[in-house]
This record gives structure tokens, C-alpha cells and sequence, in this order.
């Protein structure tokens, strides 16, 4: 029995030496050179508690001229986002009841709002979970709605006209699930650096949101896509999904271009080449890749253990992105700098 729990105990080290090696590498891309410790039942812990109406309303009037905060009076203490899953619960509950109204009235007027609600749950939920992690609430929910739509839409369009000058193939081979994370990428990357330009804003957080927004409307209305032209059972399988797909790629691409920018300074081409928006940048195109790849392990496609891979890698780079965020917040907060 000894002898088990050693081993058991080993093998809990090896796993969280490899996780830590993996936050270390990745906070290296952000300038710093720890690892960085991953406390999902801290972040999410307000999640489970009792919150009022009032509290969940002071969220939603940020970003005015009156509701910003200076950078003084930031918060640069652990996030702990919660409104995200009261509205993640009220379009679920949403969803459900139209679930009902198809499968037991036989109603195909319930299909159209089965597929809005289905495609916009997870996605805008995620967005909603990145604009309370913007500890600067400079950035208003009208803005971000406008990120979500505009941004969402130009980004798909951006799509197709890359698509018409790049081949990319089926995507079942590895080269072809390159291209197409590649096309998919940098179309959502045209239009987030964009919106960071026309915003004038210069925080990690700022980032990360703009760029979630961009890619929760590019994951809604893609699903919605593909569900009128494959059918009710991918909405089901691609709204789940939605979790570690485009609206964290993107999250990460739009904190990458605010690494690589500079304090005060516009997006220009000769961000996309430095090696702290590249990295980043590489990196949610290989996490794209890898989705859309269908690896030659038959194993791996039936219990979705690749799925669940990427996901996972997704989310630890958020995680390192959400720590390089405070430490700025700390920094900045140092140097005494006016917001």
C-alpha cells in the first residue's frame, strides 16, 4: 500500500513538474521567467456564492467616462469572475426549454432559436467571463457588443477573401488543417488589431477581451453556419466545444499583439514580426490546426482525448496571459504611471 501511494505521489509530481514547466516556458514569451501556479477553484470560487442584483449591474455601466477607474484604484488581486455563468445558466435554461418544445410538441418553430441560443451560449458567456477579468473596465459593454457583432461578421468576410487567394484544402490532413488555421487566424487577427487601434487601448486585459469578442461572434455565427448545412447534431457537439475554440485562440491573439505593441502605440505591421506577438500568434494557429486535424489514432478521435488536449493547452496559456495582466497591472501601479 506504501508502495502505491509513492508511486501515486510521483506520478502527481511529474504532472505538475510538466505543468509547471509549461506555464514557465509560456510566461518566458510574456517577459517573465516563473512559472505560474494555476488556482481554478480560487478563480472561479465566486462562482458558488450569492451575489446581488446591484453587483452584477455595476459591472454593466463600466467603460464611461465617469464608471473608468484611474489606475490607481485597479485591482490587481486575483480574478474572480462570476456574472459569465449566470448567463451561461440563463441561456442554457433558454436552450433547454426549446429542446423541449422540439423533441416533445414537434414544433419546428423552435429550430431557429434552438440554433441561435445553441451557437451563442458557450461563446458569449466567455466573452462576458473577459470583460469582467478587464480589471480597467475601460471598455464598455456597447464596445464590446460592437467587437461581438462587427467584429465577429468583418472577421468571417476577412475569411472568405483569404480563402479565395490561399488553397487550404479539406482539412483532414495536417497540411491542410495548417492552412486553414493559419486563413482562420489571421483574418480574426486583421480585424482585433482593428478594433485595438480604434479603441487607443494598451492593456494585456484590454487585449484579451477585444480579441475574445471578436472570436465569440466568429464562433457563433460559424456554428450557425454549419448547423443549417449539417443539422441540429452539430450544434449539439460544436456548442460545447465552443469552450476552448475560437473565442480563446483569439483571446490569445489579442493579448499577444499588446505584448508586442508597445505602451501608447498603434498596431502597425512591424508588431506582427516581434517575437512576443509571434509566439503567441503561432500558437493559437497550431492549437487551430490541431483542431481541425484529424490524427491518424483512432483512438484519440473516439473518446475526443485530442479535443480535450487543446483545450486544456488553450486554457494554460489564458491562465499565463490572465497572471502577465496583474503583474502589469503591478507594474504599472509601481511606476506611478496616470491611466
Amino acid at each position: 500500500m506504501t508502495q502505491n501511494l509513492s508511486e501515486e505521489q510521483l506520478k502527481k509530481k511529474r504532472r505538475e513538474n510538466l505543468l509547471d514547466d509549461a506555464t514557465k516556458e509560456l510566461n518566458e514569451w510574456t517577459g517573465d521567467d516563473n512559472a505560474v501556479e494555476i488556482h481554478l477553484f480560487r478563480m472561479f470560487s465566486e462562482v458558488f456564492k450569492r451575489h446581488d442584483k446591484d453587483q452584477a449591474d455595476a459591472l454593466f455601466i463600466v467603460g464611461t467616462k465617469t464608471t473608468t477607474p484611474s489606475l490607481a484604484e485597479v485591482s490587481s488581486a486575483p480574478v474572480k469572475p462570476w456574472v459569465f455563468s449566470r448567463v451561461l445558466a440563463l441561456l442554457g435554461l433558454s436552450f433547454g426549454l426549446l429542446t423541449l418544445l422540439f423533441l416533445v410538441f414537434h414544433s419546428d418553430k423552435a429550430v431557429p432559436g434552438m440554433v441561435f441560443i445553441g451557437s451563442l451560449a458557450v461563446p458569449f458567456s466567455l466573452a462576458i467571463m473577459f470583460f469582467e477579468i478587464n480589471v480597467y473596465k475601460n471598455i464598455s459593454v456597447f464596445q464590446a457588443t460592437e467587437v461581438f457583432l462587427i467584429g465577429g461578421i468583418a472577421s468571417l468576410v476577412a475569411t472568405m477573401v483569404l480563402y479565395q487567394l490561399i488553397p487550404s484544402g479539406n482539412g483532414v490532413d495536417l497540411m491542410s488543417a495548417l492552412a486553414i488555421g493559419f486563413i482562420e487566424e489571421t483574418a480574426k487577427l486583421l480585424i482585433i488589431g482593428y478594433f485595438i487601434n480604434s479603441f487607443r487601448v494598451n492593456y494585456i486585459f484590454n487585449g484579451m477581451l477585444i480579441g475574445a469578442c471578436v472570436g465569440a461572434g466568429f464562433a457563433v455565427f460559424e456554428t450557425s453556419g454549419y448547423t443549417g448545412e449539417f443539422g441540429l447534431v452539430t450544434l449539439f457537439v460544436r456548442s460545447w466545444q465552443a469552450i476552448g475554440t475560437h473565442t480563446i485562440w483569439s483571446a490569445i491573439i489579442g493579448a499577444a499583439i499588446i505584448l508586442a505593441k508597445g505602451r501608447h502605440k498603434p498596431v502597425k505591421g512591424k508588431t506582427m514580426v516581434r517575437p512576443k506577438f509571434l509566439r503567441f500568434y503561432l500558437l493559437a494557429i497550431l492549437l487551430h490546426a490541431g483542431w481541425d486535424w484529424q490524427a491518424p489514432v483512432p483512438y484519440l478521435a473516439a473518446f475526443d482525448i485530442q479535443k480535450w488536449l487543446i483545450i486544456i493547452a488553450g486554457w494554460i496559456a489564458i491562465f499565463v496571459l490572465i497572471d502577465a495582466g496583474l503583474r502589469e497591472v503591478r507594474t504599472l501601479q509601481g511606476q506611478r504611471i496616470i491611466n
